[in-house]
């Protein structure tokens, strides 16, 4: 189980990687040691340019995806949610802090490492019914 160490840890790195604008090696070995699989997994996920943000106009609305194996997956970094199957049944259950999409969001902004996507207000319904479809 992750403790509150471990993401104050996470957080840390974070600030510092907005800073100079990368992660260090020194950083990414200490979030493997920390997070193992995980930090794997969101590391490929933002190799593989799969972190979205949309931003509708005019409103300014802003929701972050991820590109998921089998579908897209909405984030809420605020609330720490994410709508994948592991934050369900690992996250809520507190087997572990945080899935790989969310950790793959905080890296992306801290890094401004993601797809930027500009669209329109009239969107927003029809793209957030189909973030929230469940699996198929």
């Amino acid at each position: 189980m992750t403790d509150n160490s471990e993401i104050e840890t996470l957080n840390t790195i974070c600030k510092q990687a907005k800073v100079t604008g990368k992660l260090s090696g020194e950083n990414i070995n200490e979030l493997y040691e920390l997070f193992g699989q995980r930090f794997t997994k969101a590391l490929d996920t933002l190799k593989d340019n799969r972190v979205k943000k949309y931003v509708f106009k005019p409103s300014a609305r802003i929701v972050w995806i991820v590109v998921g194996r089998e579908r897209d997956y909405l984030i809420m970094p605020e609330a720490e949610y994410c709508t994948c199957d592991d934050f369900y049944f690992r996250v809520l259950d507190k087997k572990v802090h945080m899935c790989y999409h969310l950790f793959a969001q905080k890296i992306a902004q801290n890094l401004d490492w993601f797809e930027l996507i500009d669209t329109n207000d009239e969107d927003y319904g029809m793209l957030m019914s189909e973030w929230k479809k469940a699996t198929p």
